[in-house]
């Protein structure tokens, strides 16, 4: 098939494609043609180093996943409604890294279809309508999820009258600081808060959803012991305990393979919902419960019907996914060069004021960027400017919190300590020539 020129591509996007479904780079788009593992490639043949493709979980086109695929959709692709082995078998394969209790599986095409189901499951089951969830949280682009995402619906309709928001657990921005006895005690006290105002509305609380790592939120790191202490608090009103492992889950979190786990042993949700990482890019997603959350939907009487979730050819990429995590250690991979790269940038705070914190598990990792270090005050246009200026030395990035001053890193999980300090390197160089420009200058960014 003949390729378009570069120019042709992008007039004729902007002539068919909706103009709010935004590029990456969007003054200057990068057009990508081929991928392998961590590096992209454009039309020239340049290769660039990815930091933010985190549905391409083990890696772009990973040979062991394609061969899965092709094998698959060769033999058998059809309605989900016939039996068939696949999907037992990567139902079996996911409950063995999940605690007991969480032993019935839904699956559906996208982590959309997977928080608007794990909704309709917690509602079900607890007969009420309420929602708590995080600010600045989103959880997929269902109207229903717009509705439970304050990330979107400030920007759109507001907040619905069912939809409650409590304060983001951030121990470096927001209201209980890392100087806090106790935030994860502070910080669950004001879902309690909230859900006794609610009480007093007459309203009830059907489920608190919350995504297990914020990454919208600024690349979040919730307080351990924080979740334990709301599920309580959401259990006594009635309600479930949702945990959205769309961004975090299979094994980012390195030293884990979920990222509820981060909170210790002791801690099961309700009801996990899984995404975008486990079918590397092609579309598969999950929902993961009780029995007894399982026999309240059922008891409806009302069938769940999903032509194409869990069909054969997305259980055997789903499968594959999890055998490559295995086999080629990505998880102790992620825990390693993730601990490797947010040493490196702490490293780098001691030379340049603008980075005011790094945070992480695994290959999750925020850099937080700021002005004034004392006022924690964002830094949005240098994180922009950093961004741009790292696309020029071929590195892919992107921002990320309320206010985009958090550059954000969740690449493919066989990022490299080489990939590392290579990041590492072009950010102390880049932020060194503009705190230099800003010297000469006398600005104020």
């Amino acid at each position: 098939m003949e390729m378009f020129n570069k120019q042709k591509t992008l007039t004729m996007r902007k002539k068919l494609i909706g103009q709010s479904c935004r590029l990456f780079y969007s003054d200057d788009p990068v057009k990508i043609v081929r991928a392998r593992g961590q590096y992209l490639y454009d039309e020239n043949g340049t290769k660039y180093l990815d930091c933010i493709s985190n549905v391409h979980h083990v890696g772009h086109c990973h040979p062991a996943i394609t061969k899965a695929a092709a094998a698959q959709m060769e033999l058998l692709n059809t309605n989900t409604r016939f039996l068939h082995d696949n999907i037992v078998r990567y139902a079996d394969r996911l409950a063995a890294t999940l605690p007991d209790k969480l032993c019935v599986f839904y699956f559906v095409n996208s982590g959309s279809e997977a928080n608007d189901l794990a909704l309709r499951l917690a509602r079900q089951y607890s007969r009420h309508e309420d929602v708590i969830v995080l600010d600045h949280a989103y959880h997929g682009h269902l109207t229903s999820l717009i509705d439970i995402s304050p990330y979107k619906f400030r920007k759109l309709g507001g907040q619905k009258e069912w939809v409650h928001v409590a304060p983001l657990p951030d121990t470096y921005r927001g209201r209980y600081r890392e100087d806090h006895p106790d935030p994860a005690q502070a910080y669950a006290d004001t879902v309690k808060d909230l859900i006794e105002e609610v009480q007093k509305k007459g309203r009830k609380i059907s489920a608190f959803f919350v995504e297990t790592l914020p990454s919208v939120g600024g690349q979040i790191i919730p307080p351990t012991g924080y979740f334990q202490k709301v599920a309580e608090h959401v259990h006594a009103a009635g309600g479930l305990f949702v945990a959205d492992e769309v961004q975090a889950g299979f094994g980012r979190a390195g030293t884990h393979f979920w990222g509820f786990q981060l909170q210790g042993e002791d801690f099961c949700p309700d009801i996990v919902t899984m995404g975008k990482p486990m079918g590397n890019g092609h579309p598969v997603a999950c929902v993961a419960t009780t029995q007894e959350v399982a026999s309240a939907f059922t008891a409806n009487g009302v069938e769940y019907f999903n032509t194409f979730g869990g069909n054969p050819v997305s259980c055997a990429i789903g499968l594959a996914v999890l055998d490559v995590i295995e086999e080629e250690n990505l998880r102790g991979n992620a825990r390693d060069v993730g601990a490797r790269l947010r040493s490196l940038l702490q490293g780098l705070m001691a030379k340049h004021p603008l980075i005011g914190h790094v945070r992480g598990a695994g290959l999750f990792v925020g850099m937080e960027l700021v002005t004034d270090r004392e006022k924690r005050t964002p830094a949005s246009a240098v994180a922009a400017q950093l961004v741009n200026r790292m696309k020029e030395e071929r590195i892919v990035l992107s921002t990320d919190g309320p206010d985009e001053n958090v550059v954000k890193f969740k690449p493919p999980m066989c990022f490299s300590a080489a990939d590392a300090e290579l990041v590492a390197e072009k950010i102390d160089h880049i932020l060194t020539g503009m705190e230099s420009e800003r010297q000469k200058t006398g600005d104020r960014v």
